[in-house]
């Protein structure tokens, strides 16, 4: 039986969470049960496998261990963006046909969520509103905006091209000095959306909150899991725990984690947001990911600041950490928004982002009995719903077009052994940051 001894360790910083009511958590599991199938990991990843099994497998019973509580995790610390576009389109016919793919891929994971939110009357802050791709320099605009335009053309996806001044009546800063605005994004609460996804679950599917897996024993009947104080035996498995695969035994060496922080304001005042003047929610994001800034404005009149994003293999973060970074945040918040100089920030966290080195999912049968849905390259709203979906599809053998749109996608590609990986990425991002360093 292979043990796991490096857990999720969750604190109560999240933001989306804090302004929500108190969760109620499902009990643990205390004895020792069977299922027809086990799902670990309540995320965006596992509540979509677990779902989708209870509606093509009615009659069998499915369970999902949570090491933590739902929402709390990498899912319901997320920005809040359901985006339905490729971040980087290439030209050639074959780069956008693969962008086709991912579109389907996305866009059918927005469109379950749809159907769960109107059916289920989740309330989640749920709004299309699209999304702005900006930039803060000419370079930004030349090498970025200007390519995603022209590629957006060729894709035939509408948007709107945006200068400064428009866009500063529009997001209420003239930081930026263009963007691009597509409108198929959607926006969230995620941790809102987490949670009415698992209120919500079908009557064939049990969750067990606070029930980390803590070793894993492959059996030619099936996998028995062991936890804290119980056990689970399943015929088949599906894995949903993102960055802790490799924990489990599998994509070792293929999975790069990495931490984001961010910090949510208190909400505006009527007069703070007269100043603002911005008529509707909405969300940006930079045109480089790591050096820039991604911001929103949500429905409740709160303002999101999420970067920092830097290489975290350990999973682990401080409070001292995060005391500096909403100091950082609160300076950025001042930079964009003069105007408002007494908005407080009211929480600030860090969440945690799997990538893989060549931007490929970990998606698939990985082991007899074992199926996985997990590295979603910091789209996990969509990448990872529609991951777990196709997961329990192809573990159910069902016929899905998408299921082959996924493989497409390629698996992880396997990175150096540490230390010389901890040393070539830092390098490596380091570069990317003073590269891109104008668009801070």
């Amino acid at each position: 039986m292979k043990s796991i001894s490096s857990l999720p360790i969750n604190d109560t910083t999240n933001g989306w969470s804090g302004i929500l009511d108190k969760w109620q958590p499902k009990a643990a599991l205390e004895k020792d049960i069977s299922a027809d199938w086990l799902v670990v990991g309540s995320g965006f990843a596992g509540l979509s496998a677990a779902r989708r099994l209870g509606e093509i497998r009615p009659n069998d019973k499915i369970v999902i261990v949570e090491a933590h509580e739902v929402g709390e995790g990498a899912s319901g610390r997320n920005s809040g963006f359901a985006i339905d576009l490729p971040h980087n389109v290439g030209s050639s016919m074959e780069e956008l046909e693969g962008s086709h793919r991912f579109m389907a891929l996305a866009r059918a994971a927005i469109d379950y969520h749809e159907l769960q939110i109107d059916q289920h009357g989740i309330q989640c802050d749920w709004s299309q509103t699209g999304k702005y791709h900006a930039a803060v320099s000419a370079q930004g605009v030349n090498e970025v905006l200007i390519p995603f335009a022209r590629e957006l053309d060729a894709l035939g996806q509408p948007y709107q091209w945006i200068e400064r001044n428009e866009l500063e009546k529009r997001i209420g800063t003239s930081h930026f000095a263009a963007a691009v605005h597509t409108p198929g994004c959607r926006l969230m609460n995620p941790a809102a959306l987490v949670r009415g996804l698992a209120e919500t679950l079908p009557e064939n599917v049990k969750l067990y909150e606070r029930t980390a897996v803590v070793a894993m024993d492959s059996q030619p009947q099936g996998i028995k899991v062991k936890t804290q104080s119980g056990s689970v035996f399943a015929p088949k498995m599906i894995l949903c725990v993102n960055g802790f695969a490799d924990r489990f035994g599998f994509f070792s060496r293929r999975l790069l984690n990495f931490a984001a922080n961010s910090s949510l304001s208190r909400p505006l005042t009527k007069d703070e947001r007269k100043v603002l003047d911005c008529k509707t929610s909405w969300g940006l994001t930079p045109a480089n990911a790591f050096s820039g800034t991604t911001m929103r404005y949500t429905d409740d009149h709160r303002l999101l600041i999420r970067n920092n994003i830097y290489f975290n293999p350990a999973m682990r973060e401080s409070q001292q950490h995060r005391d500096r970074i909403q100091r950082t945040h609160k300076k950025i918040l001042d930079q964009r928004f003069p105007g408002i100089p007494e908005v407080d920030l009211e929480f600030t966290w860090t969440g945690y982002i799997c990538l893989s080195e060549n931007g490929s999912p970990g998606f698939g049968k990985v082991a007899d009995n074992v199926y996985a849905a997990v590295c979603q390259n910091a789209v996990g709203v969509t990448k990872g719903t529609i991951g777990g979906m196709l997961a329990a599809d192809l573990a159910c053998k069902q016929d899905n077009e998408l299921i082959g749109y996924m493989e497409s996608l390629g698996q992880p590609s396997k990175v150096p052994p540490r230390p010389f990986l901890d040393v070539g990425v830092r390098s490596k991002f380091a570069w990317e940051l003073w590269k891109a360093r104008n668009e801070a």
